[in-house]
């Protein structure tokens, strides 16, 4: 069969939070990733597929053309640095916070005054290094893929950068989040070959998202 659309999607939250935006486009997939160990899952429209990938790799298969179409989070984006994409729809799903968090006690504000060199644990390496940039702190970034909260309890680290939600896995690990570094939330985004060359069956879909999120206006 040949596909005219696809789409790229993460497991999760991000899947669940986008099935009522799909469902408005008149796309609804023919099975669950939960459910079932296949990456590439139809619809109901024999025209449009998905395709189950890592969150981080979203933008690299719709900047690559593997897909035509992705759902990525404003912190993927930022790390990725959205080259050969169109963000035109905030989707206002998977909402957090990027966030600087330090352990209970920690004097956070006082050693950014003084001009102290932080060590940082984060995998958000891109976002930290153009946040402390701008504030003008000297860090020390070390990338990590997981457990951030525990870089700061064994010494690796004096703070962290990661997304915060509820807040209470950092309340667990005797932690505090001292600072936000931005709102997050996850974009449509576009090839911008395909925009152009499959205009008539894509331009529909990105409509219809924006209507089903009373977004007027493309994303920031």
């Amino acid at each position: 069969m040949s596909y005219t659309i696809t789409l790229a999607l993460s497991k999760g939250r991000i899947f669940e939070e986008t099935l009522p935006l799909l469902a408005a486009a008149g796309i609804v997939p023919n099975e669950s990733p939960d459910s079932s160990r296949k990456l590439i899952i139809g619809t109901n429209r024999p025209d449009v597929r998905l395709i189950i990938v890592r969150a981080t790799d979203v933008p690299t298969y719709v900047q690559h053309g593997a897909a035509d179409l992705g759902i990525a989070g404003k912190d993927v984006l930022i790390e990725h640095g959205g080259e050969g994409l169109y963000q035109p729809v905030d989707l206002h799903i998977a909402k957090c916070r990027m966030m600087v968090a330090v352990p209970v006690g920690f004097d956070y504000a006082g050693k950014v005054r003084r001009g102290a060199r932080l060590r940082v644990a984060t995998k958000y390496v891109q976002t930290a290094r153009l946040h402390f940039a701008a504030k003008g702190v000297h860090v020390d970034l070390i990338k990590l893929y997981g457990s951030m909260e525990l870089a700061p309890l064994v010494g690796l680290a004096d703070a962290i950068v990661d997304l915060v939600s509820t807040g209470g896995t950092l309340k667990a690990n005797n932690l505090e989040a001292v600072e936000t570094i931005q709102d997050i939330s996850s974009r449509l985004v576009v090839n911008q070959a395909a925009l152009k060359l499959k205009h008539a069956a894509i331009h529909p879909i990105i409509e219809a998202f924006r209507a089903a999120v009373g977004d007027g206006a493309p994303a920031a």
